[in-house]
């Protein structure tokens, strides 16, 4: 699968996942350096990936996220980077995003092999949603064409208000 940064294309390394496929799993670094393996992310989850949170798309999408799919209850919401976890920690302090979890991709890349979501020429993850149902399967799947645009926010909201166990919280 090939994908765009500023209208240049980038090669994305690793297995493209679709919608109907299950979650694979892979490794993560939290921000205090603890290791989290996907297979201990339960419920349903929307997983982000963004290039770096330090970016003004990455920043809004990451915030948007805390705001209106941290809302319903019954889900979790990760974004994922190569950021370190010191960045990453601090990114979400100053951003005051407390309802999105960020996780670290730097180790050993496993998660954007696992998701084919790392971008060979420049070592980061391109930006991608993925929202997995409570068994691990994949109900939306969204590749974003070009790197340094927005997800279709409306799609992945309007997935999960269809997902049983997944409702709004009250307002």
């Amino acid at each position: 699968m090939t994908v765009t940064f500023k209208g240049v294309p980038m090669t994305l390394c690793g297995k493209t996942l679709r919608e109907g496929g299950s979650l694979p799993d892979f490794t993560l670094t939290g921000n205090g350096l603890e290791t989290v393996r996907g297979s201990e992310l339960t419920g349903i989850r929307v997983l982000l990936t963004v290039p770096s949170l330090d970016t003004g798309v990455c920043d809004l999408e990451v915030r948007r996220f805390n705001e209106t799919a941290a809302q319903f209850e019954g889900v979790s919401v990760y974004a994922v980077s190569m950021d370190l976890p010191f960045a990453q920690k601090r990114w979400c302090g100053a951003a005051g995003v407390d309802r999105v979890r960020c996780l670290s991709d730097y180790r050993d890349h496993s998660f954007g092999k696992a998701t084919g979501t790392r971008i060979e020429e420049l070592g980061l993850l391109t930006r991608a949603v993925f929202v997995a149902d409570e068994e691990g399967n994949l109900v939306y799947v969204e590749y974003v064409p070009e790197v340094a645009e927005h997800p279709d926010y409306e799609a992945c909201l309007n997935c999960l208000k269809k997902l049983p166990g997944s409702c709004r919280a009250a307002e």
